[in-house]
C-alpha cells in the first residue's frame, strides 16, 4: 500500500498510457475510476463510452455504445458496481462493471427546470459516502445544487443555490466524501473547494485555481488530489495558475503538486484535467476534456491526448 505523500514525493508521467486498440478512440476522456483490482474505467465521448484497461494500459473490454448522450462522471461503489453521470442525459445510472443497469435516477434526456434546484439539470459527478453509504451528486451545469440519495437511489435532501457566498455555487463540478463524513465540493467557477456535513451544513472553504476534479488516495494514502483547470488564455504560462494536480492533506494543507502548469500535449502538461483517480500503487490517472477545450478549435478539428497516468516514483 502506498504511504501518504510528503513534500519530497515525486510523480513522473507515463508516456503513451493506455494502449488504445486500433480503430477505437476516446474523442475525449471525461472521467476515470479504478476498482479494487486496479482495473481502470475510462468514461469517454467516443463511440465506445466505457473502455476498461489494466493499470499497465492493456485493453480489457468496452461497452455502452449508444447508451449515453454525453458521459461526464464515474465512481466505483463499495459493492463493486459503477455510478455513471450523463450530463446531457440528465441522469445517474448504476451499472455492473459489465454495463448491466441496476437502477436509473432521472429521466433520460429530460432536464429539470434550469437553476430551480430539482434533480437533474446537467449533473456532473457522483460519490458514495464511506460513512452513511448514501450517494451524493453535484448538479452541475444547469443547477447549483448537491443532492443526497440513499444507496437505492431514493432522494434524501438537497442544498445549494446560485451565488458566491457560503453554501452557494457557481458550477459544482466534482466531489468526494471523506471518512469523517465531510463532503468536499469543487465549486469550480467560484475558484474554491467548499466543505459541508452530509446534511449540507457549511463548514469551510479553501481557495484554489478553478478546481475541476477531486479524489482521495487509496490504502494508507489519505491525501486529497485536486486538478486545477486552465487560466484565461492571456495568463497561460503564469506560474501557480492551474494546469496541475494539487496534493493536500485532509486539513487542506498543500503537500506537493505536479504538472508543468502550462497547456499542451507534452508528457508533463495538461489541457483541461477533468477527472482523477488513484490506484493501489499510488499512481494517479487524469482524464481530460481536451477535445472540448482545444482539439475542437483546430483546423480541421481533431482528437488530442485526453488520458494521462502519473507514476509515484519516490516518497
Amino acid at each position: 500500500m502506498p504511504a501518504t505523500p510528503t513534500a519530497s514525493t515525486l510523480f513522473e508521467p507515463v508516456p503513451g498510457w493506455p494502449a488504445i486498440p486500433h480503430g477505437m478512440a476516446f474523442k475525449e476522456a471525461t472521467s476515470v475510476a479504478v476498482d479494487q483490482d486496479d482495473r481502470v474505467y475510462i468514461f469517454n465521448r467516443g463511440a465506445d463510452p466505457m473502455m476498461i484497461f489494466n493499470r499497465d494500459g492493456a485493453f480489457l473490454e468496452s461497452w455502452g455504445v449508444g447508451e449515453y448522450i454525453r458521459p461526464h462522471g464515474i465512481h466505483v461503489t463499495p459493492d463493486g458496481d459503477l455510478l455513471l453521470i450523463d450530463d446531457f442525459g440528465h441522469s445517474l445510472k448504476k451499472t455492473s462493471t459489465g454495463g448491466a443497469v441496476r437502477f436509473v435516477v432521472g429521466t433520460h434526456g429530460e432536464p429539470s427546470p434550469w437553476q430551480k434546484g430539482a434533480p437533474f439539470n446537467r449533473p456532473t459527478d457522483v460519490y458514495v459516502s464511506p460513512v452513511s453509504g448514501d450517494i451524493f451528486v453535484t448538479d452541475g451545469y444547469g443547477n447549483s445544487r448537491i443532492h443526497r440519495f440513499t444507496a437505492n437511489g431514493e432522494h434524501v435532501l438537497s442544498w445549494g443555490e446560485p451565488g458566491t457566498g457560503p453554501g452557494q455555487f457557481s458550477l459544482p463540478h466534482n466531489l468526494i466524501v471523506l471518512d469523517d463524513g465531510r463532503v468536499v465540493v469543487c465549486d469550480r467557477e467560484n475558484f474554491r473547494l467548499q466543505v459541508f456535513s452530509e446534511d449540507g451544513e457549511y463548514i469551510e472553504q479553501i481557495h484554489l485555481h478553478k478546481p475541476q476534479a477531486i479524489c482521495v488516495g487509496r490504502g494508507d494514502d489519505h491525501s486529497i488530489y485536486v486538478t486545477e483547470s486552465r487560466p484565461p488564455t492571456v495568463q497561460e504560462g503564469v506560474p501557480g495558475l492551474g494546469l496541475r494536480v494539487m496534493v493536500m492533506d485532509q486539513n487542506f494543507n498543500e503537500v506537493t503538486h505536479f504538472g508543468a502548469g502550462t497547456s499542451g500535449q507534452g508528457v508533463d502538461q495538461f489541457i483541461s484535467p477533468h477527472g482523477i483517480a488513484t490506484d493501489s500503487e499510488g499512481s494517479v490517472y487524469v482524464a481530460e476534456v481536451s477535445y472540448s477545450a482545444f482539439g475542437s478549435n483546430l483546423v480541421p478539428p481533431r482528437e488530442v491526448i485526453s488520458m494521462r497516468k502519473w507514476r509515484r516514483v519516490a516518497g
